[in-house]
């Protein structure tokens, strides 16, 4: 039975366990439910299986039956978002969370590339299937790696994937080098001693004044601090002070946060810096002291060049696909950056076909491309570790 019989078997139960992880959303770290049903699928099918990896993360691994000491790391993510679905699909979430990502795609996706590859395992070395909780902003690369991913499941490389909504099926796009920014967010405090806004504004210190101030000095970070040919973003994304029922009250506390991306960690280090300066410096003008916090939720992530052209051509193998070896860098984050930083893979890109973006309650991930991503992972096999 060819690859493609066994995809076609198998393609019904993929679509049924998508579907199950798509109406059962999970936050990360919070991920029970799908690990459970990860870990048992795998076991189902014969692999060797952990877990508790960085928390609900789990890995299985599955040896080749020809003799090699290589081994692969096969990454998808899990978690799924704080929105509201508004689908209508009859499998549609209702627990105020959302797989708006495609994760639940993704998770699909390595599963059945686990139980095809366990069924005819003619590959030399080893793959590990590693199953991420937590990518959107909670941190589980980074604990499944302080947990001891790469020493516990030695990998020379490793892979990743993410559907992109809007892009045909059979497209995919990647390139070597930057090709996702470091995404971070920071919050400002402001504190004065507020005041009466009618009769008394000129004995208060005025935090309204100095996040104003803060505010349009910002984009200044761009246009005159960063070097013409780099790129970074910073957005205000929340603001919160005063109370709608005393209008006439100036606050004394005030908050303003936002997000900052950058693709090279010299850029990181300048919005760290100068976000805090001008902060501080906002503050001082008006009489105000300012409260900086920053954090990274994920690196910028850069591409190996072997790596990245292993990924393109298992793209390429498959019958009708197109693959973008060059496409612009995107300020979107991805942890996945993390597991990159110590050990050579790459990223790339699917289209998921027409349909709605991601992240918004709208979304759902095609069902359609199930069996591409699957092929996809089953040509990386054979590029990696010489399956037949």
């Amino acid at each position: 039975m060819t690859d493609a019989d066994r995809l076609a078997r198998h393609l019904p139960d993929l679509i049924a366990i998508r579907q199950d992880i798509h109406a059962h959303p999970e936050l990360g770290m919070e991920e029970v439910r799908t690990s459970a049903l990860v870990a048992a699928k795998l076991r189902e099918w014969g692999l060797e299986t952990t877990e508790g990896i960085g928390g609900p993360g789990v890995v299985a691994t599955l040896r080749g039956r020809r003799p090699g000491q290589g081994a692969i790391g096969l990454r998808a993510d899990m978690d799924a978002l704080a929105l509201t679905e508004q689908t209508g699909a009859a499998y549609a979430a209702s627990n105020g969370r959302m797989h708006a990502c495609g994760h639940d795609g993704h998770t699909a996706m390595l599963l059945g590339a686990a139980r095809m590859l366990a069924e005819a395992p003619d590959f030399a070395g080893t793959v590990h299937f590693i199953f991420q909780p937590a990518e959107e902003g909670r941190g589980g690369a980074l604990a499944m790696l302080k947990d001891g991913l790469f020493e516990r499941f030695p990998c020379d490389a490793v892979y990743g994937l993410h559907n992109m909504p809007g892009v045909p099926l059979g497209q995919f796009a990647l390139r070597p080098g930057p090709m996702m920014a470091g995404a971070g967010r920071w919050l400002v405090t402001f504190r004065g001693t507020g005041g009466h806004g009618g009769n008394s504004p000129h004995l208060a210190t005025d935090v309204a004044v100095a996040q104003a101030v803060f505010v349009q000095a910002l984009q200044g970070i761009v246009s005159r601090n960063v070097p013409a040919l780099d790129s970074v973003v910073v957005s205000v994304g929340y603001m919160a002070g005063g109370s709608r029922d005393s209008l006439n009250v100036m606050p004394s506390e005030l908050v303003v946060g936002g997000t900052m991306r950058a693709f090279t960690p010299d850029m990181q280090a300048l919005l760290e810096r100068r976000i805090a300066e001008v902060a501080q410096h906002s503050a001082a003008m008006q009489g105000t002291t300012a409260e900086v916090t920053m954090w990274w939720n994920t690196a910028p992530l850069h591409n190996h060049a072997r790596e990245t052209e292993v990924m393109a051509e298992a793209a390429r193998a498959l019958p009708g696909a197109a693959v973008d070896l060059g496409m612009r860098p995107v300020t979107g984050g991805e942890d996945f950056a993390y597991m990159l930083q110590q050990k050579p893979g790459a990223f790339i890109f699917m289209g998921n076909g027409e349909g709605h973006a991601l992240h918004t309650p709208l979304y759902d991930f095609n069902d359609a491309a199930l069996p591409l991503g699957v092929q996809f992972w089953l040509n990386l096999v054979k590029q990696e570790l010489g399956a037949a």
